[in-house]
């Protein structure tokens, strides 16, 4: 979970033309499935991919990211660049102790959506609750079951081959005859 300190002080109105008073407000921000899908839900596009977003879509992320209660929506007015900063180290934080040794090929072009990572949470019978962990961290335990999931490597020929010397090897032992 992260944290940001919305300043407080005065601001001026200009609808009004007077200074405000504001309210300091700490924001609890979540980088999670849940916050993934409510961002899609209202921008109707991917939100995982290489396309920049603009500054309404970014607010709108930390938006769908908030679990603080009843904030006005002026507060997301007064993130300044040093609290977008600390957004994005948080989302691109690992948030798990895994790692990988080896580095699958090239990326996916698959267009990865809200809905494609349920389907990849119900085919690996990952429980829903996972849908509010840091969505980095989620995304290791998907690629986890993954790899635990899969075939082991195919032998090569040689390793075939020599595999097959040893089995016959034995029958002949075994049955005590030469071939």
């Amino acid at each position: 979970m992260l944290k940001l300190i919305i300043a407080g002080g005065e601001f001026f109105d200009e609808a009004n033309s007077e200074f405000v008073p504001r309210e300091g407000v700490v924001l609890e921000l979540e980088h999670s499935l849940v916050s993934l899908s409510k961002w899609e839900s209202t921008w109707e596009k991917p939100f995982l991919g290489n396309e920049k977003k603009t500054l309404a879509e970014t607010i709108g992320y930390i938006q769908a990211m908030t679990l603080t209660p009843d904030v006005p929506p002026e507060v997301y007015t007064r993130l300044t660049d040093a609290h977008f900063e600390q957004v994005n180290k948080y989302i691109e934080a690992k948030m798990t102790a895994t790692w990988f040794r080896d580095k699958s090929g090239p990326p996916s072009r698959e267009i990865i959506t809200t809905e494609l990572i349920y389907y990849w949470m119900v085919t690996l019978n990952i429980p829903f609750e996972c849908e509010n962990w840091h969505l980095n961290r989620l995304f290791t335990l998907i690629k986890v079951c993954n790899q635990k999931n899969s075939p082991s490597k195919k032998m090569s020929k040689r390793e075939l081959a020599q595999r097959n010397r040893e089995l016959n090897a034995q029958r002949k032992a075994q049955l005590n005859t030469k071939g």
